[in-house]
């Protein structure tokens, strides 16, 4: 800390993408192409690429990227709006989650010569909050997953809409179908091995008529990295389209023209957010204890300040500090989930993996500070800010809030304000954070730790 800012595995980086580029992207992006070029417009299909994914690509595997333009000069294929970083940030922070989608659009369009119209958020994680922001963007269809939990007797094989933003139309993934594929392929204990094509063929034809788009989501790392090709993947994938469209019954659409055909049937209501990962289908691989907590509000206490902050590399530091995966590495899930968060991981244990990321966070504090010391601001008195916020907002907003803003933001907060505020914190302040708050040596704080923790808190509220 504080010596070498240079955070990255070059040599795991490079072999995990060439890998991957050669045993998964490179071989199902020529059997998609072969599929379209037989096919034509009677084929279609989507991808999301996270602006990660392209950066590294472009680093190691440039060829990832030439497959995927081919594949955009067809005119079949859907390329979807994503958080740049693959990050949790629609969870925390609106200003940043909107600045990553318009940095994801840009290099899509850069890159393919395309609009993303479509929305499909990291993890297909989504909530009522998180349609409203992305609806708020402009965007009139969303992806995610169709969680049992959520849609109760209702099926994920209609189009719905946003309670609020009814604009926003979502479209569900059908997570058996697409399991099926993804995870029990080549599973030679599952009672339906080996999956054939005219047995799937089936499956799809056993759905209700009524019922009007079945939307297939999988991992692209299924086809020869999950499901190696010796598994048959391939050989199954590339005689699954003909049969379909031979077939008649189904036709193949992309997001947006699903969108723009079909009519939702009906609101889905979402209150407390969900992914498409493990069996709960919710955030608990991310953040789901308390060392994944801790790096996650450490994370996005600095979001004001690195805002102001104009270096190139602290920049791109700050996105990749940002990518899911940091999070998943420290999941301490295991039974039927277990194997899923070993894959990919470079650490020996959860624990390894936090201390690993909190030593880095705490180097890019000390240059951001070095950088950015005072969020350009340091002159604002205390009596220039207005604190009426605290006292305004709702107090489920305000409980959520105080949960997640940092420990000493909070104590130079509570030193300030006044009284009425200082006890509407302690009321819906937790009992072990409050037990935390009050073991702090009250000290004198300074006009840019007021700044800096007042810009936390109102970037918690956003």
């Amino acid at each position: 800390m504080g010596n070498d800012h240079y955070y990255y595995d070059e040599y795991l980086n490079r072999s995990i993408v060439e890998r991957v580029a050669q045993k998964s992207y490179l071989p199902m992006n020529q059997l998609l192409l072969d599929t379209i070029e037989k096919h034509g417009k009677d084929f279609k299909v989507s991808f999301s690429i996270t602006g990660m994914a392209i950066e590294q690509f472009e680093q190691y595997a440039p060829e990832v990227l030439e497959s995927f333009k081919r594949l955009a000069d067809t005119g079949c294929v859907e390329f979807l709006a994503e958080t740049y970083a693959h990050s949790l940030v629609s969870l925390k922070d609106n200003e940043e989650f909107k600045r990553q989608v318009e940095m994801h659009k840009a290099k899509i369009k850069e890159l393919f010569g395309v609009e993303a119209v479509t929305y499909r958020n990291t993890e297909l994680i989504y909530s009522d909050d998180i349609g409203q922001a992305v609806a708020d963007m402009g965007f009139k269809t969303m992806l995610t997953e169709g969680a049992k939990h959520v849609l109760g007797w209702k099926s994920p094989n209609y189009v719905y809409n946003h309670p609020v933003k009814s604009d926003l139309k979502l479209l569900l993934k059908n997570f058996r179908l697409s399991d099926d594929i993804a995870f029990r392929f080549s599973t030679q204990s599952w009672g339906e091995w080996p999956l054939t094509t005219d047995k799937y063929l089936q499956w799809l034809k056993q759905t209700e008529k009524e019922e009007e788009v079945i939307n297939l989501f999988m991992d692209y790392e299924t086809f020869g990295e999950h499901q190696w090709a010796e598994t048959g993947i391939f050989d199954f994938m590339r005689v699954l389209p003909s049969k379909i469209i031979e077939d008649g019954e189904f036709t193949f659409k992309t997001p947006s023209e699903i969108s723009q055909d079909a009519k939702s049937i009906s609101e889905l209501h979402v209150p407390n957010p969900i992914s498409w990962a493990d069996e709960e289908r919710d955030l608990s691989a991310w953040l789901g204890n308390e060392m994944q907590d801790e790096a996650f509000d450490k994370l996005y206490s600095m979001s004001a300040q690195v805002q102001s902050c104009t270096d190139a590399q602290i920049q791109s530091d700050w996105l990749k500090l940002q990518t899911s995966d940091h999070f998943y590495y420290m999941c301490t899930k295991w039974f039927a989930d277990g194997d899923v968060h070993e894959y990919f991981n470079p650490y020996e244990s959860p624990f390894e993996a936090f201390i690993n990321y909190m030593n880095v966070i705490s180097d890019f504090q000390i240059r951001l500070n070095e950088f950015c010391p005072s969020n350009g601001t340091v002159e604002l008195k205390n009596e220039e800010i207005d604190f009426s916020l605290i006292n305004t907002i709702t107090v489920a907003k305000l409980k959520k809030v105080l949960a997640a803003v940092d420990i000493n933001d909070l104590a130079v907060l509570k030193s300030k304000v006044d009284n009425d505020s200082s006890l509407r914190i302690e009321n819906y302040l937790g009992k072990r954070k409050l037990n935390d708050l009050n073991k702090i040596e009250k000290t004198e704080a300074s006009s840019s730790d007021l700044v800096k923790a007042w810009a936390n808190f109102q970037s918690l509220v956003k």
